[in-house]
């Protein structure tokens, strides 16, 4: 039986949400009958998958000190995410602010993120968290990292896990918490926070799950596992991790295309120099367009973009540099005066939490601003003590002066890169820059002095975005929701990995993949044991002293190899010496490490007998070959092998194509001569269950998993709680404030009494005092209580100021509609006495016109015997007829009835007498007492009455005579009619006329119908029936009554 991993973590190890060990016991793939419950689940799947395809994805460039972010979605093609503020980029700081509870109150304090947290460092260096992305999966014990960051911020609680040996946070304000925070925890609420800007900016209804995420090409297999933890924690799914030299490479190639090589074309090589917060990388691309198979019989032209090698340092980045200016800082300001008569040293600035956080904001602008100018300063006031002021002043040059050991540092990536991929500066035509820290001055001059030329330098990206925007590329190329251009990228793993087992006592080798191996490349492996076995995989990575350790990825257990190589020497007697075990191992394309894809074990043995069943397989044509059915060839049996995927059957005969069987006669004498064939052999396959569990740091049980989802919950439940208090405080202010402004206006004091107005006064004076006093730390309870005692005054008066405002206005609109109704009235009246006019000269002419009808038909009947000497002209289709023919007018029936006038005026009576009534009643009360007759009841009645008016105007528009058709046009004999015949074009109907059918119309009735034909041929007719306007309901009764 095969085993499958569906994995994005490790080899093949857990899924992304249980990170524990992973049973592999998956049926055989072959040709075998789904069952009707699979079926369903299968379609059950599809349609699930493709409702997640619909939602947006995001890209995310995580930086040490920035964390960018942009959004893919219908609607918004590679937009950055904005923070809360309105910026590009988001502080990589999280900080917890302390409440103002006791501390034996179990309440989560606020949250702040970004710049707003770095902010809080100085007051609160305890719980301000920022650059956390170097500490992934570090230990804690003899660590170079840890020593660093606790160097920087002093006062953090930093400490050891027991149960993983990681690192692990403490904080001040949750004294009744035991469990540390994890690296991962904080990193999530950090990527929890992107994700929701994501959301706000998607819009209301979106989901967000799917992610692509930059890493940089050192990263491990333990601390891509953490980083893809971290995410899960915050709800997003990996599709993917990407390296930041690659993605700023994507970018580069999404408005770009590059020579084919199919036809002739060189590729082209740059390389990208990436220099952040945290560290320093390069990476060699190669860019290519090439030509492959499309759809059908077509190619098409893509581009490719492949990692070729990569180098990096992880102490060279812009932390580094601003170290360097916090120690000359911590130096000057220990050789002052004040300090000096005190007795300070300079370690116990460094072990000063607030001293530290001032100083270390402050290098990072100092830093920027030397990028740009030759000199600058900063001051501080109560730096280490409160009345102590010390001032820093800094040029370029001492400044690069204390940075010469790091310029030294900065050609060390290139080497490395051009060592790894076997290329040499030559090669490269171009150097992308790209990271924050590349713009520092020293730092151009270094690399433009290894380039060798200045004009190789190139800054045609976005040093900032370009690796953001390739990191969105990425996801909407791997989500089914989105077409983008075809760009197939190559990663590489950036360490080379292999394999570890015992056999017969000794340690075994074997070396799967090198560190610029494709990702996504399988290699299979063959192994001589034939009984359940444990190996490992391993990743090999340098430690910081420059040694090459192979850390463990990942332990995989066989589960049924001694009972699949028993069946094979108990059911097809296969020899032990002829068995072979193979696996074949990947690289994952979700995150680069080395997995296992399957493993086998099979023999070549006789094939069976054929029994009942393979001989109606010969009868049906399925069996064996046999008279004229020649066998398959080699590239049939390729495509049959490619299709059954999972059962693998190689068949060995000694038959040669020379022996099959012909329809010669000769050659059916030859075949009583030849030798009868030989057994044909089989290669029969089992595949092998297997078990993998990860390796290197503990990952999270479950048990303390759910503590750590629990925990976040209850932080995003304690937010959106405080977020609901604030809002309500807010309203309550600003209500506060409101209330003086209605005091004085005149409609409000018209709407109330002298006495309430007294209490309103009073209540808010109360309410005003109150929130700046104990009601600033007041639960939303409260705030709300007071909020609904302030409105219970106020919105009764409000209500009546606004009625007195409305209801003119409201009463003027339904007297028009009842004017409108009784106009209707009357036009329903006057068309009863026209039709019963109508109906009696109808009767009278119907006598007169069965007589004439006899004559006309017998003059017609003559007419028809002599021969038309101008048959083949056109007709006109509104010319008179020679032939006077005389027909009895048809009576046509009423567009209304009695009974809709009788309902009309019913209805018009009620509304009329309900008004006059409430007028009356509304007349008797004050300003200040509540109204009788609302102003929404007045539009009510007013919609009603409308309603009833163009229902019957529809009616009517419904029932206008429609012009008759023309008559059918003669055909012409001779060449003009076959003429006509092949689509020759007739003569035009001639067009109506206006003026000849309106004659005798008066000329000012006449421009009210050309005007509504006009607005009923444009559809403007309509949209006065649905505003139905006094001018309207005019124009329309003109209409219908002349027409």
């Amino acid at each position: 039986m095969k085993a499958r991993c569906f994995t994005t973590l490790n080899c093949p190890g857990p899924s992304l949400s249980s990170y524990l060990s992973t049973s592999h016991d998956m049926p055989p793939h072959g040709r075998r009958r789904l069952s009707s419950l699979t079926f369903v689940f299968s379609l059950f799947l599809l349609f699930a998958s493709t409702a997640s395809a619909a939602s947006a994805v995001l890209g995310i460039d995580l930086g040490t000190e920035y964390i960018k972010s942009a959004l893919v979605k219908p609607g918004i093609p590679l937009e950055i995410v904005l923070t809360k503020d309105s910026k590009r980029k988001e502080t990589a700081a999280v900080a917890f602010k302390p409440s103002k509870s006791s501390s034996a109150e179990k309440v989560f304090p606020e949250r702040i993120y970004g710049g707003d947290a770095l902010a809080l460092s100085a007051r609160f260096p305890r719980d301000v968290y920022p650059n956390l992305k170097p500490l992934l999966a570090q230990q804690y014990q003899k660590n170079e990292l840890v020593s660093t960051y606790q160097t920087r911020f002093p006062e953090l609680g930093m400490l050891e896990s027991k149960s993983r040996g990681s690192i692990g946070f403490s904080s001040t304000s949750f004294p009744w918490m035991e469990d540390p925070f994890s690296v991962e925890e904080l990193l999530a609420m950090e990527l929890k926070n992107i994700r929701a800007n994501a959301v706000a900016m998607a819009g209301k209804g979106s989901t967000i799950k799917d992610a692509v995420i930059t890493i940089p090409p050192f990263y491990t297999a333990e601390e891509k596992r953490a980083l893809v933890m971290a995410a899960d924690l915050a709800g997003l799914r990996v599709l993917s991790l990407i390296s930041d030299g690659l993605a700023v490479g994507l970018n580069y190639a999404t408005s770009r295309t590059f020579p084919t090589v199919n036809e002739g074309g060189k590729p082209e090589i740059h390389l990208v120099y990436d220099m952040g917060a945290g560290s320093a990388s390069a990476t060699i691309l190669k860019f290519q367009g090439k030509t492959v198979k499309d759809v059908g019989k077509f190619n098409k032209t893509v581009q490719e973009v492949q990692i070729l090698g990569s180098g990096w340092d992880k102490s060279l980045g812009g932390d580094a540099l601003n170290q360097i200016i916090v120690d000359d800082m911590v130096t000057k300001f220990a050789n002052t005066d004040r300090m000096k008569s005190l007795g300070a040293e300079a370690r116990q600035f460094t072990q000063h939490g607030r001293t530290m956080a001032k100083l270390w904001k402050e290098s990072e602008r100092i830093r920027q601003v030397l990028s740009a100018n030759t000199e600058t300063q900063a001051s501080f006031e109560g730096l280490y003590l409160d009345d102590v002021n010390f001032k820093y002043r800094i040029t370029r040059t001492q400044f690069e002066k204390l940075s010469s050991r790091y310029a030294a540092k900065v050609k060390a990536p290139i080497t490395l890169a051009l060592e790894s991929a076997k290329l040499s500066l030559s090669d490269l035509e171009s150097v992308i820059l790209h990271g924050g820290a590349v713009r520092t001055p020293f730092v151009q001059k270094e690399l433009e002095a290894v380039v060798g030329s200045p004009e190789k330098i190139r800054t045609n990206v976005n040093s900032d975005e370009a690796a953001v925007f390739g990191a969105a590329f990425k996801a909407a190329t791997l989500s089914p929701s989105f077409r983008v251009k075809d760009i197939r990228t190559g990663d590489t793993p950036g360490y080379a990995s292999g394999a570890t087992w015992t056999s017969d006592g000794k340690e075994r080798q074997q070396k799967l993949f090198t560190p610029t191996s494709v990702i996504g490349a399988e290699k299979q492996v063959a192994f001589k044991l034939l009984k359940d076995f444990t190996f490992s995989l391993y990743q090999q990575s340098p430690r910081p002293s420059g040694e090459i350790v192979d850390n463990p990825v990942c332990q995989v257990q066989t589960k049924n190899l001694t009972a699949s190589v028993k069946q094979l020497e108990d059911d097809f007697g296969c020899v032990a010496a002829d068995i072979s075990i193979k696996f074949a191992f990947r690289l994952s394309p979700s995150d680069g490490l080395p997995e296992v894809v399957r493993g086998s074990v099979s023999c070549e043995a006789m094939e069976k007998k054929s029994g009942v069943v393979d001989g109606m397989k010969d009868l049906f044509g399925f069996g064996s070959k046999k008279g004229d059915q020649k066998p398959l060839g080699e590239d049939a049996e390729e495509d049959i092998e490619a299709s059954s995927l999972h059962i693998e059957s190689e068949t060995a005969t000694t038959s040669s194509p020379k022996e099959s069987a012909s329809t010669d006669p000769a050659a059916s004498e030859k075949k009583s001569d030849e030798k009868p064939k030989e057994a044909k052999k089989k290669t029969q396959t089992i595949y092998i269950d297997f078990a993998s569990e990860p390796a290197g740091l503990p990952q999270l049980n479950s048990v303390t998993l759910e503590r750590v989802r629990e925990r976040l919950d209850a932080f995003d439940a304690s937010d959106r709680s405080r977020l609901r208090r604030e809002e309500t405080l807010n309203t309550l202010e600003g209500f506060t404030y409101k209330a003086r402004d209605l005091l004085e206006d005149d409609g409000f004091i018209a709407a109330s009494t002298e006495t309430l107005r007294i209490e309103i006064e009073q209540k808010f004076r109360d309410a005003s005092e109150w929130l700046y006093g104990d009601g600033a730390d007041a639960s939303r309870e409260s705030l709300k209580e007071r909020l609904d005692g302030l409105r219970g005054l106020v919105d009764p008066v409000q209500k009546r100021k606004d009625e007195t405002a409305k209801r003119p206005q409201a009463i003027q609109s339904l007297q028009d509609a009842l004017d409108q109704v009784k106009v209707m009235a009357d036009v329903i009246k006057q068309q009863q006495e026209g039709q019963s006019i109508a109906d009696e000269q109808a009767s009278s002419s119907a006598s007169s016109a069965s007589l004439s009808a006899d004559s006309s038909t017998s003059a017609a009947e003559s007419s028809t015997t002599s021969v038309d000497d101008f048959a083949d002209l056109d007709d006109d289709m509104y010319s008179t007829s020679s032939t006077t023919t005389s027909t009895a007018p048809i009576p046509t029936a009423p567009a209304y009835s009695l009974a809709d006038l009788t309902s009309l005026i019913s209805t018009r009576d009620d509304v009329q007498s309900w008004l006059d009534s409430k007028l009356a009643a509304q007349e008797k009360l004050s300003p200040s007492d509540d109204p009788v007759i609302a102003a929404s009841e007045l539009e009510a009645k007013s919609k009603e009455l409308n309603k009833v008016v163009m229902d019957l105007l529809q009616r009517q528009m419904k029932k206008l005579p429609k012009m008759p058709p023309p008559p059918p046009k003669k055909e012409k004999a001779g060449k003009k009619g076959a003429k006509a015949g092949k689509g020759g074009k007739g003569k035009a109907p001639k067009s109506l006329d206006i003026d000849e059918l309106f004659k005798d119309m008066p000329a000012s009735e006449r421009e009210e119908i050309e005007r509504a034909m006009k607005k009923i041929k444009t559809g403007e007719a309509s949209k006065e029936e649905e505003t139905g306007t006094p001018e309207g309901e005019e124009k329309k009764k003109v209409v219908h009554e002349e027409l």
